[in-house]
């Protein structure tokens, strides 16, 4: 078990150290770094490495940003093949769309319970 932890904190980390470094030495934006790593996401999944690499490493490959692009890829694939062109569409949003409102809900709680600064 304890590899298991060290390897999903080796690459979380690794994936994570790319984010910081594109922001500090190419002096990419927040949002610029955030997309990148999401279509980094989306091509590996798109070359079948990004499977292989949640196997490895667990939460360290599906907890950073580069697991949206994965997911939002997988599920559309996944849903093209089932409903055709509609189906890409489809199964974006089938697959994220629970991450998604996870994150509108306990950002309104989170809203509610602490103080907001404008």
């Amino acid at each position: 078990m304890l590899p298991m932890f060290f390897w999903a904190f080796i690459v979380g980390g690794f994936i994570c150290v790319i984010g910081q470094l594109m922001m500090d030495l190419l002096k990419m934006t927040p949002a610029h770094t955030l997309s990148t790593l999401v279509v980094s996401g989306a091509v590996l999944e798109a070359f079948g490495l990004y499977e292989p690499l949640i196997d490895f490493a667990g939460a360290g490959a599906t907890v950073p940003i580069t697991s949206f692009g994965n997911a939002l890829l997988h599920g559309a694939m996944q849903e093209a093949e089932k409903h055709g062109i509609i189906g890409v569409m489809t199964g974006m949003f089938e697959v994220t769309s629970s991450g998604i409102s996870a994150a509108i809900i306990f950002g309104f709680i989170g809203a509610l319970i602490f103080k907001p600064k404008a």
